[in-house]
């Protein structure tokens, strides 16, 4: 299953393992832009917007794992100025509660795959279940380290 979501997140990046040494802060929004797709994909399903398919709610919980197996390895010391980013200084001020954040959303997105099993949760309220401790694991964190828009 890791490895399932470690491919997502290669295909979701593309060409994140050149600009990861020059631009960390380039990768890391890349992969939040992949978040915000499968968060707005699971938002639309759940307000009824989007019919719901197995396909979909596999497709937005993989993205989702991808991306939370990576994110943690584009915070490099110096990665906190420059660029237009949205990390809060509190990421390199407190690493330890950083890291427990990320440890927390990858086990959020490793119970969502587990649940959704090789074709998708089965139905709305299963892809629900399954995506709802994934969405509150990114409310925290936001709350916490990233900064106001």
């Amino acid at each position: 299953m890791k490895t399932t979501a470690l491919i997502a997140a290669a295909l979701l990046a593309g060409a994140v393992p050149a600009l990861a040494a020059e631009d960390p802060i380039a990768v890391r929004q890349t992969l939040m832009e992949s978040m915000g797709g499968a968060a707005g994909l699971t938002a639309g399903v759940l307000k009824g917007e989007i019919d719901y398919s197995p396909a979909i709610g596999k497709a937005a919980i993989t993205a989702t794992a991808g991306v939370a197996e990576a994110y943690a390895d584009y915070f490099p010391e110096g990665s906190d100025t420059g660029g237009n980013t949205e990390a809060s200084p509190k990421i390199w001020e407190d690493p330890a509660g950083f890291a427990e954040q990320i440890s927390k959303l990858q086990a959020a997105t490793a119970g969502a795959v587990s649940a959704s099993g090789k074709s998708g949760p089965a139905d709305a309220e299963a892809f629900k279940a399954a995506m709802q401790p994934v969405l509150a694991t990114c409310k925290s964190c936001h709350e916490t380290y990233r900064l106001d828009d």
